[in-house]
């Protein structure tokens, strides 16, 4: 007797997966956005130092990632695998979220280990949680057709949770602090950190666990790093999101600073994010249609390839021509979207691709390599952020040079520019198009079919 396939994915889990997504952007686009700007214009650290503070934490914090996944990979509870980190971080990351954007008396030094404590244990908490859920959508289906849905449902849900924390943390800030920022900021943590929680635990109730790895599959760390080194698809799409994370981080950090010392008009910020987070979550709205008639490989390299040429006009806009800046930011958006959930599509099918040649499953450490190499390029935006900032002579809440100036409007275009460019070149190497994943599965089917008929 043959075993029954899967039952189909309801409405219900596309849903409530990718609602998860929007409770981590709550802790994200804060990170991403406002907490560098945060630690140098609220919390009184200088730009270089909390540069320097930052790509040392994240550095440090993406050598965990593997042990997290590994520890996903072995988590053996009735729930599941994955699922259990759901509820069990969730309000620990709300206490350290709070701490982080807290501003403590002390010196400069004192603030500055302050920040490094608190932001090294918000992001490993942060991963904690986060990395099993990425690793969850690889498990929830086998079916490439559900998997894009699963991720799509993740990303618009995302980039609604970023465009909604970019709008309204600074209201927040303003409406519990008053006119006291340090005050503000950790109001507004606590309130984002019992949203996530609650949508957290949506996520847990609403999803289950259907893809298990193989009966006899080895349990040896070492076996599952050696198999991505030898998993060449996985390889580049390990350099394809350090590459993108890093750009992304580049234009989203140097926003606020770009409106403050550039344009002239900080308040556009919580409306410009938004308009290229709203365009994102159109975008990758729209990938699961795309991706029936363009193969992911062939769609990943045109997105790139036009976010380049939209980044590199983003130089050419005078300071004064706001409609042009915003047409900008919403056509990126629109190209940008679907790099999303094709990248994490992608990766779920590396893990078959691992299983089809190993005969092994490590979904967890699949996906936590991939946020190793996220964070890697978050942290090398930040150096760079801050090595330019300090080379032109970034001064808070001050006029800026006209090279420092310059400088923002680099980290806002070219230099991002560059970093979409070098992906689509990384993928044109990429080998897994879709006639060799049809292969793939049907193999996996048969070979699942075999066992259990044995």
């Amino acid at each position: 007797m043959t075993s029954a396939r899967p039952a189909p994915l309801t409405r219900r889990e596309i849903v409530g997966y990718g609602l998860g997504d929007m409770g981590f952007n709550f802790y994200w686009t804060n990170i991403s956005t406002f907490l560098l700007i945060f630690y140098t214009d609220v919390f009184g650290i200088t730009a270089a130092a909390a540069a320097s503070m930052l790509f040392v934490v994240k550095i440090f914090n993406a050598f965990t990632d593997p042990m997290i996944g590994a520890l996903a990979d072995r988590t053996r509870t009735r729930w599941g695998k994955f699922r259990p980190y759901l509820l069990v971080l969730p309000l620990p990351l709300a206490v350290v979220g709070v701490a982080a954007y807290s501003t403590p008396d002390f010196g400069p030094t004192g603030k500055l280990a302050w920040a490094g404590v608190t932001y090294l244990l918000l992001m490993t908490l942060y991963t904690g949680a986060n990395l099993p859920y990425s690793a969850l959508s690889g498990v929830l289906s086998g079916d490439a057709r559900e998997r894009n849905a699963i991720n799509a449902s993740r990303f618009v849900c995302g980039f609604a949770g970023g465009t909604l924390v970019t709008a309204a943390s600074p209201r927040l800030v303003a409406w519990l602090g008053g006119s006291d920022p340090a005050l503000g900021w950790p109001l507004t943590m606590a309130f984002w950190g019992l949203a996530a929680a609650l949508i957290f635990a949506f996520t847990f109730t609403s999803t289950t666990e259907r893809v298990q790895p193989p009966p006899a599959q080895p349990s040896s760390v070492r076996q599952d790093l050696a198999d991505l080194r030898n998993n060449r698809p996985w390889i580049l799409l390990f350099f394809l999101a350090l590459i993108i994370m890093g750009g992304i981080t580049l234009r989203m950090t140097s926003a606020a600073y770009y409106f403050k010392y550039v344009v002239n008009r900080p308040e556009l910020l919580g409306s410009f994010v938004p308009a290229y987070l709203l365009a994102a979550a159109a975008g990758t709205a729209f990938t699961p249609l795309l991706t029936r008639f363009i193969d992911k490989r062939r769609l990943m390299i045109g997105l790139m390839l036009a976010s380049t040429v939209l980044s590199t006009a983003f130089l050419f806009v005078p300071s004064d021509q706001i409609l042009l800046m915003y047409v900008l930011q919403v056509a990126l958006g629109l190209a940008l979207g679907p790099k999303s959930p094709l990248s994490f599509a992608m990766l779920a099918d590396t893990a078959d691709y691992n299983e089809w040649r190993h005969g092994r499953r490590a979904t967890g450490l699949t996906f936590a390599a991939s946020s190793f190499a996220q964070k890697l390029g978050t942290a090398m935006a930040v150096a760079v952020i801050g090595a330019l900032f300090s080379a032109l002579g970034y001064v808070p809440n001050a006029t800026q040079s006209a090279q420092s100036q310059s400088g923002i409007v680099w980290l806002m275009s070219v230099i991002p520019a560059a970093f979409t460019l070098l992906a689509a070149v990384i993928m044109v190497f990429y080998s897994l198009d879709n006639p060799t994943m049809a292969r793939i599965q049907a193999d996996l089917a048969a070979r699942k079919s075999s066992t259990s008929t044995s």
